[in-house]
């Protein structure tokens, strides 16, 4: 498991970020809690010695995932719907998520000065997390559950873009 302080606090920062996510009343700042949450996600990989699932945490969900997250929220138009609700909220938001990614860099570049990523991890029981071993993972075992995320995620989009364009075309 490794160094219980840093999984604290790791853990205390991907539970903030959740509850900012929830608790936000703005779609934006909801979808930038939830980058935090996926960076912290992506950390843990990193402390586990996970180095390649690290940057694909990094690259896919905090990357393209979260720009298709912003995409579909701007193309609803939600902040407009919501009126000036969220300027009355949005200073705790700022400080907040300020507070966490400070909390997050300080834990990476402390686990990175002191070298303590590499010793976390167990020695006995290495984590097989390459591009191979995932690769094969994935389509041996889970080939049913990816391609039903990949229908969920295209219906999805498809019909925000449907009710986009009825919106449209009634206003």
């Amino acid at each position: 498991m490794g160094n219980p302080i840093i999984f604290i606090i790791l853990a205390a920062i991907a539970v903030a970020a959740a509850l900012g996510m929830l608790l936000s009343r703005n779609a934006v700042h909801s979808a930038l809690f939830l980058v935090l949450n996926f960076t912290t996600i992506a950390v843990f990989f990193l402390v586990l010695n996970a180095p390649f699932l690290f940057v694909t945490q990094i690259t896919i969900y905090a990357g393209a995932i979260m720009v298709l997250f912003v995409f579909v929220v701007m193309l609803l138009g939600a902040e407009q719907l919501r009126g000036d609700r969220t300027a009355e909220v949005g200073k705790w938001q700022t400080w907040f998520s300020v507070i966490l990614f400070a909390a997050l860099i300080a834990t990476f570049v402390y686990l990175l000065a002191t070298g303590n990523a590499d010793t976390m991890v167990n020695a006995e029981a290495p984590i097989a997390a390459g591009p191979a071993e995932v690769g094969l993972r994935l389509f041996e075992a889970y080939v049913f559950p990816f391609e039903v995320a990949s229908i969920l995620l295209l219906v999805a989009m498809v019909g925000v873009v449907a009710l986009r364009t009825k919106r449209g075309a009634n206003v």
